[in-house]
């Protein structure tokens, strides 16, 4: 059976491939030592990407996802016109501004919301947001190795009036690339290292965002706890890019260690370790089965 992937996602309960199938849709757990078999669905008539429909917010803000009706490609982003007009939750990141939204997303954004300060493998450090109810799985989505929580907000309005303010003074951006966060994992800095450069600037923003003339949130002090399963991602080690495309082909790889979409794994037949961005297969359909990477030769001779 052929499945559409929506991405990685991340819980406290650990990491998953999220799948949607003629059936619905579905979650494939991802374990230390598991291996992932699967072809990637190329050629004439397949998208680059296919759609992945849109999400609306129930009125207890509650977000529901819908799969595209029609199934086909994405136009902009990682959906087509028509489920991009649908979608409630794109008005989330102007809502401070505009005030606009449904009912749902107003109770969404009406919940405590909290801003963080993340750091990644090069030293790279951003600012951003998140619910109650995505405070943890946020930050190991985005494939964070050290961050803290610097504030806590009475809503999304008030903490996204923070992210702006922080961005605009101060340093961190609002955005890393998902490509330099993993050309930074093939060589992550030192643990101690990142940790320092998270805690100056988390103390450096908790400071400012102290200082401003803005009502309904509260500092906050507290460190984000990365996944056990994370952990030989982010620590230096003798590792390769993987050698194959993931936009195509077969694939066999056996899942070691994920930090956010970013595994590092093992291959049929190959000593060493490979850094796989498994991000690049959103938006593609796969069809698991009894598959394998084909490793260059070069890429042999690298180990």
């Amino acid at each position: 059976m052929d499945s559409l992937v929506r991405g990685i996602s991340w819980s406290l309960e650990g990491p998953a491939l999220s799948l949607e199938t003629d059936d619905g849709g579905a979650r494939l757990p991802l374990v230390v030592g598991q291996w992932l078999r699967f072809e990637v669905l190329s050629g004439d008539g397949v998208p680059a990407r296919f759609c992945l429909g849109f999400t609306r917010v129930e009125e207890s803000g509650q977000p529901q996802h819908f799969p595209c009706p029609s199934g086909q490609g994405a136009e902009r982003g990682f959906q087509c016109g028509a489920c991009f007009a649908k979608d409630q939750m794109r008005l989330m990141h102007d809502f401070h501004r505009s005030g606009q939204g449904s009912p749902g997303l107003k109770a969404y954004m009406s919940a405590q919301h909290w801003l963080y300060i993340a750091t990644f493998a090069d030293g790279t450090t951003k600012v951003g947001t998140a619910s109650e109810r995505s405070k943890w799985s946020r930050l190991a989505e985005q494939g964070a190795l050290v961050a803290r929580y610097v504030a806590r907000a009475q809503d999304g309005a008030v903490v996204r009036h923070l992210e702006d303010a922080v961005s605009t003074n101060l340093p961190p951006t609002q955005f890393v690339r998902g490509a330099a966060k993993f050309a930074a994992l093939l060589h992550p800095r030192p643990p101690a290292h990142l940790e320092q450069t998270n805690k100056a600037m988390a103390d450096v923003v908790r400071e400012y965002v102290e200082g401003l003339a803005l009502e309904g949130f509260e500092p906050a002090e507290e460190q984000w706890v990365r996944s056990e399963m994370s952990e030989a991602v982010a620590v230096p080690s003798k590792r390769t890019a993987y050698p194959q495309p993931l936009e195509s082909g077969m694939h066999g790889i056996r899942m070691d260690s994920l930090l956010g979409p970013t595994a590092l794994v093992g291959l049929d037949g190959a000593d060493g370790e490979f850094l796989v961005d498994l991000g690049a297969l959103k938006g593609r359909k796969i069809r698991l089965g009894d598959f394998q990477t084909v490793v260059p030769a070069l890429q042999e001779s690298l180990f």
